[in-house]
């Protein structure tokens, strides 16, 4: 029996109290970091091992809270790189906010039995006031520094959209807006670009967001993507001098409505025929040609089509490589997928800081993921053919 085994053993023999619990966690889980560490460096503690791959740095103390209590670990460090034990996953900032925002919801006197449930589950302790003020002060200022950054370079398409959540103002329960910017700059690479909360999509609030995406540096915007809604047009019109794209999903569905339930498949049909088309001139000649035919049996889907022409269609003035991604609003309405599947977890937010808190470290998060991604959005080539400056690829390094 080896030493490991015998300390195990003996540890088994003892009265199976409390203190004895953490004392076995805290031997197997030392012994497993070990194991890991070994891995990691290639030679076991003291090992002269030419296939070593990194020296021993000391150790890190941390308290490990279990259902046993709370269990003293010595995680090791290493000279180079870093060491974190598998079975401490590090918790990721959006698990921060979503902690802070429910325990900010238990102290502002919101708590419900869902949330608690949640909290259990998530192997919450009971974090006291001052605690979270920390830990929120610590998100507050990662997402601040995210959304108030400067935004650099030409960023041809943009996508915004709103989501809706749920908040308690002046004893009130309200739902406000959360708004979000999507673009993709002239390397091909998308970003999330900004965010914010308002009462409603009035026009005065989007052209607000758009000023302030102006004054961080938002700049070359050839075309902004987004569903059919007048506060967002307008304020396009004022800010950019941009074309505006109708979300193409979004024209279907409203068009639809007008067919008839035994006529939508038909309806659905002639319009993409529309879509089909290889260049502007031809899409715009097929779509007049196509209301002209429903004109005498569906007049006001005729009606419809007129006025949403140059809407629906802007975007066939572009490169045909983006056109999939640059006809609906679904790269954007992804991102509000995702946030509103974490914040129906919280269901009503005490403020709006803690709103901002989840969302801001949600889409932090995501934009991380972009940024690493090898592969560009849109590709760059493309993209060359609509900007003011085309980006030039640095030429080769003479031998």
């Amino acid at each position: 029996m080896t030493n490991d085994m015998m300390q195990l053993q003996g540890l088994l023999e003892k009265s199976a109290d409390a203190d004895v619990l953490r004392e076995m966690i805290g031997f197997a889980s030392q012994r497993l970091m070990e194991l890991e560490v070994q891995a990691r460096t290639g030679a076991d503690y003291g090992q002269k091992n030419p296939a070593r791959l990194a020296q021993r740095n000391g150790y890190r103390e941390r308290d490990w809270q279990t259902r046993a209590g709370a269990v003293e670990l010595r995680i090791q460090k290493l000279r180079q790189g870093s060491y974190f034990p598998s079975f401490l996953e590090p918790r990721r900032m959006t698990e921060k906010a979503l902690t802070a925002v429910i325990q900010e919801a238990y102290i502002q006197g919101v708590s419900t039995r869902s949330v608690d449930a949640l909290v259990q589950a998530m192997g919450g302790t009971g974090l006291s006031k001052s605690e979270v003020s920390r830990l929120c002060e610590e998100i507050d200022g990662r997402v601040q520094a995210f959304l108030t950054r400067p935004i650099e370079g030409d960023w041809p398409y943009l996508w915004i959209d709103a989501t809706y959540v749920k908040t308690r103002q002046e004893g009130r329960i309200v739902s406000v807006a959360v708004i979000v910017a999507m673009g993709v700059n002239a390397d091909g690479r998308r970003e999330v670009l900004g965010m914010d909360i308002g009462a409603s999509e009035a026009e005065v609030f989007w052209k607000e967001f758009l000023r302030g995406l102006a004054h961080r540096g938002l700049r070359g915007v050839k075309l902004v993507i987004s569903d059919n809604h007048s506060g967002i047009k307008a304020a396009v019109s004022k800010v950019f001098t941009a074309s505006w794209q109708r979300c193409r999903v979004h024209f279907m569905r409203n068009a639809l409505s007008y067919a008839g339930r035994r006529g939508k498949r038909v309806v659905a049909a002639f319009i993409a025929t529309t879509f089909a088309q290889d260049t502007a001139a031809a899409a715009r000649e097929q779509w007049r040609r196509v209301a002209d035919q429903l004109r005498p049996s569906v007049p006001k889907l005729a009606a419809l089509m007129d006025t949403a022409e140059e809407d629906v269609l802007a975007y066939m003035n572009f490169p045909p490589a983006h056109r999939t991604k640059l006809h609906s609003t679904n790269p954007i309405e992804r991102l509000n997928h995702e946030i509103k599947r974490r914040t129906e977890v919280v269901g009503i937010f005490p403020n709006e800081a803690a709103v901002r808190r989840l969302v801001g470290a949600i889409l932090c998060e995501q934009n991380d993921e972009w940024i690493v991604q090898r592969a560009r959005y849109m590709p760059r080539e493309a993209l060359n053919e609509i900007l003011d400056h085309p980006a030039a690829d640095l030429p080769a390094v003479a031998n």
